[in-house]
């Protein structure tokens, strides 16, 4: 029986990201929807992706006992600065609203900037606890541009990657490949990382 890794998310769109780089390792990839019973949700507290991402992993960790993967990540604009970062999906339209919702408002938050000045970055930190209790941290970054309109389809969970085009491309991640996207998104070079790690 293979061992279990928890990605410790209820999102589909980054349990998908992350499996995409992981699915080929000897382990059981499990979401927290494959959790049964009520799963306390776990309240984002930390003052940084990486104590929001170690909160979820220490959880889940505790309470399965696998080997779990913790994960927090954010957009950074320029142009609006500290106003998302760490509190992107509560931003703005806010956690309740659908992906559409909030990307509308977003975009339109965003109207007033030109192109030169819709430059930002994704940040995503994770934290693996390990079966033995011991956690490692991995980091990731992207770079690009804040597109006027989205320019691929809004993926469930993923809004921003409609219209985030990452430096270098021509395409926004939406409309990249999954394999595309997983060597240069934010996302994916942590996974990698973690990946790189666990193959040892």
């Amino acid at each position: 029986m293979s061992e279990k890794l928890l990605i410790a998310t209820g999102n589909r769109g980054k349990f998908n990201e992350i499996s995409e780089v992981l699915h080929d390792l000897p382990y059981d990839l499990l979401s927290l929807a494959d959790l049964k019973g009520d799963i306390e949700q776990v309240e984002e507290t930390g003052e940084t992706h990486e104590a929001n991402a170690r909160l979820k992993a220490n959880q889940f960790y505790c309470h399965t006992g696998w080997m779990t993967l913790g994960e927090d990540s954010g957009l950074e604009v320029d142009a609006l600065k500290n106003e998302l970062g760490l509190h992107t999906r509560r931003w703005g339209a806010g956690h309740d609203a659908s992906d559409e919702e909030w990307l509308n408002f977003f975009l339109k938050r965003m109207e007033m900037f030109p192109g030169q000045e819709r430059t930002a970055r994704f940040v995503c930190v994770a934290v693996l606890m390990t079966v033995d209790g011991k956690e490692t941290v991995f980091e990731g970054e992207a770079r690009g541009t804040i597109t006027h309109e989205p320019q691929g389809p809004i993926l469930p969970g993923l809004p921003l990657s409609s219209v985030f085009r990452p430096e270098g491309f021509d395409r926004v991640y939406a409309a990249l490949s999954p394999v595309e996207k997983a060597q240069i998104s934010h996302r994916g070079l942590v996974a990698l990382k973690v990946k790189d790690f666990l193959i040892g």
